[in-house]
């Protein structure tokens, strides 16, 4: 519904809101007498319906003063929210007034901000006492503004995380529906479901036009650098990096007409977008970075071109890094492209093992800085606002935090193509901009000192950014996948943040800070392992089954035989110092470690790493590999993903040793048995999540967590809602005994 269309009781929708804002905007007094009133009008003037009175249905899913039985330590209170609807919103009215005598406070001044602030926290309060949390958690100031606060998985950040809407902004059409959308249908601005759409329908596109070029006898490496150029073409353009649809344009108007001119053109665009400068009537930004280090590109012909045209009309802003590295992997692998409709790992799954690992103890951070400004900002008798001098020691606490967070490092020692560090990424900016927030709040307005913080074209100085997200991967495409999928999440970021402005040229850096390597063993080469006796290569079967010319029954074909390698001066491998650990690990199982890496790579790594049992399987060697390095370094906590046969014997004993030998090195957390998506397949997997750290005489309570509930969707990320954990504190978990 728009605000010029639809009608209720004969009355445009415009008119509602504006009868609404004549009624409100800018009201003053009680909120306990007016909110009732204001949200009713509020229902009217959406054309949404209106709660029915309390007590009319079982469980009041939709009314005022809602019930919650909040329980604590001295038994269970009965506390009542203002507004609420189930599966929707839950509000807490406030309103303020021009003068202090007015209503919850004047607005403008700290009473009021403490008032508000509030509000928020008595909301937030609830949330674990509902039925389900809400998607949207809002305060009103009823005559001023709405402040929100929007997670699909309960995770709503601090007040300096809220988003503010004042009552006019009612009558912008995008504002106008997504209040209706808030109270009939909220799902329909979950994020992450529409991106995951669009990036499944970005992928199986791509995936025709990898697929052709390879016919043609296309290298495949040479064939997936030059789709991510197109990748990132399409992105920057649909972010307005390049302006004028550059790239768009070219295809419709010129290249499809006149295939010939594509190849030399694009590659001109490219080099110009390496470099800077004009490209037709634009002027071309720097972007720089590996991605136009080389500018190749392909003949193709008006068919393929039009696959490509298909391509770049989708929404590239729009894509979930989350998954998008994983789809575009199997739309470029060969192998894989039958796949390509398979499921994946929803961002859920990789949050929940994210969250506990890198974001709660942060947040705990985060709530003690608060707590403290709260105190340096505390009003003394008489006193109307804070001292200048309390403001400025109340930002140094939240600018020394933001420091924190734009120095830490998340390492990945086995990323794929980039989803654990996106989500990482993408949730430190969160926590980032809420931090922001509220030095604004602090300061009241952007000083000079402030402006590499707050000035889009000085982004990047004092922000987080790709360089803190390390990687190892031994797949050179997938980590080229992953550096393109961290880019494409950080630039999201920064248009979100700071609108149309551009961040400071060059728009791209290559940082290095994904390795292509092997992250456990490594050797200065490799090289056929020679028999001493025979003088021959070494050689295994290589698994290729035969029908035996008798009995017709499907026997190992003798004939393929793979040559055995010896490694040069092999050793573990070292990985780049980090504060967090977060990683899936490839899952192969001991019995086929040989055939999958070889029994020449497979001898060696036993041999190097003595002390894993030689019937470990293969992701045991990450987990001991981080137990050896926790606690060093500044490395505080590690969490990694497993098959849930870590609990069997071989793969035990890693544990055992560590946890055993070292009391100060303790699991924190832990979900034994939960649904995981293989990412080279796709096919579903069962695992286990663990982190660990080094606790020493602080030691705090683990949480264990059990999986209650599943069930299937028709997409991954609906399957992934059905999926219930229950997580409970322990002294200590055990779940390997």
């Amino acid at each position: 519904m728009k605000p010029e269309d639809g009608d209720r009781k004969e009355i445009p929708a415009r008119g509602r809101i504006q009868q609404f804002l004549s009624k409100w905007q800018g009201s003053q007094g009680n909120e306990r007498a007016n909110y009732q009133g204001f949200f009713l009008d509020l229902c009217e003037a959406l054309g949404v319906d209106r709660p029915p009175p309390k007590g009319n249905i079982p469980g009041d899913p939709y009314c005022f003063d809602k019930d919650i039985q909040v329980i604590h330590k001295d038994g269970i209170t009965t506390n009542f929210a203002d507004f609420y609807k189930e599966g929707h919103f839950l509000i807490e009215a406030k309103q303020g007034g021009n003068s202090s005598k007015r209503g919850t406070a004047k607005r403008g001044t700290k009473t009021y901000d403490t008032a508000m602030e509030k509000a928020f926290y008595q909301a937030l309060s609830y949330t674990p006492f509902l039925p389900s949390k809400p998607p949207f958690v809002i305060t009103c100031d009823i005559g001023s503004h709405f402040e929100l606060w929007m997670s699909f998985s309960g995770n709503y950040g601090g007040y300096g995380a809220r988003e503010t809407i004042p009552l006019d902004r009612l009558l912008d059409e995008k504002v106008f529906d997504r209040f209706v959308a808030i109270f009939s249908d909220p799902q329909s601005l979950n994020p992450e479901k529409y991106r995951a759409k669009v990036t499944r329908e970005v992928a199986d596109t791509l995936a025709k036009l990898a697929r052709w070029l390879e016919e043609q006898g296309n290298e495949p490496q040479e064939v997936s650098n030059f789709l991510m150029r197109c990748i990132f073409t399409m992105f920057a353009e649909d972010v307005d990096l390049l302006k004028g649809e550059v790239f768009t344009k070219a295809l419709k108007d010129r290249w499809i007409a006149y295939p010939p001119a594509f190849k030399s053109e694009i590659e001109n665009l490219w080099q110009t977008m390496n470099t800077g400068g004009s490209f037709g009537f634009e002027r071309i930004l720097r972007f720089n970075g590996s991605f136009f280090a080389q500018v190749t590109a392909f003949d193709l012909p008006r068919a393929q071109l039009e696959v490509l045209y298909e391509a770049a009309e989708k929404d590239w802003s729009a894509v979930e890094p989350a998954i998008f590295g994983t789809l575009l992997e199997r739309a470029l692998d060969k192998k894989e492209r039958s796949r390509l409709g398979a499921h994946y790992t929803p961002r859920s799954y990789v949050e929940r093992l994210v969250r506990p690992v890198v974001m709660e103890p942060l947040r705990e951070e985060w709530l003690l800085v608060e707590s403290e400004v709260d105190r340096l900002l505390t009003l003394k008798d008489n006193q109307q606002e804070p001292t200048k001098a309390q403001r400025q020691k109340a930002a140094n606490e939240i600018q020394a935090f933001l420091q924190k967070l734009q120095e830490i490092r998340i390492l990945d020692p086995a990323c794929g193509t980039g989803n654990f560090l996106y989500v990482t990424l993408d949730l430190l900016k969160t926590l980032e901009q809420e931090a922001q927030m509220r030095l604004l709040d602090v300061v009241g307005q952007v000083t000079t000192d402030l402006l590499e913080e707050f000035d889009p074209r000085l982004a990047g100085r004092k922000q987080v950014n790709p360089s803190q997200f390390l990687g190892i991967e031994i797949n050179p495409r997938a980590a080229a996948i992953a550096e393109l999928v961290i880019w494409i999440g950080y630039l999201q970021w920064h248009f979100k943040r700071y609108g149309s402005t551009p961040p400071p040229e060059p728009i791209l850096q290559d940082f290095h800070n994904i390795e292509f390597r092997d992250a456990v063993l490594a050797y200065d080469g490799k090289e056929p392992d020679v028999d001493p006796k025979t003088g021959k290569v070494r050689t295994r079967w290589g698994s290729r089954m035969m029908k035996h010319p008798v009995t017709g029954e499907n026997v190992p074909d003798p004939s393929d035989q793979i040559p055995i390698y010896r490694y040069v001066n092999a050793r573990s491998a070292e990985w780049p110092e980090a504060d967090y650990i977060v990683s899936n690990p490839p899952f192969i199982g001991d019995k086929r470690m040989k055939s999958v890496l070889g029994e020449g790579y497979v001898s060696t790594l036993r041999a190097v790493h003595s002390d894993v049992p030689e019937m470990s399987d293969f992701v045991m060697y990450w987990w001991n590999h981080a137990a050896k390095i926790v606690g060093k370094n500044n490395l505080k906590c590690v969490g990694l993903i497993t098959t849930n046969s870590i609990k069997q014997a071989a793969n035990r004993k890693v544990l055992q040793r560590h946890l055993l030998e070292n009391e100060k090195l303790a699991l924190t957390f832990a979900i034994p048995d939960h649904p995981w998506v293989e990412g080279a397949d796709g096919a579903d997997v069962r695992v286990a999540m663990t982190a660990f750290e080094l606790v020493g005489s602080n030691a705090k309570f683990a949480r264990f967590g059990t999986v209650v509930s599943e069930g299937e969707g028709e997409t991954p990320e609906e399957s992934a809602d059905q999926v219930k954990v229950q997580i409970k504190s322990a002294g200590k978990i055990w779940f390997f005994c």
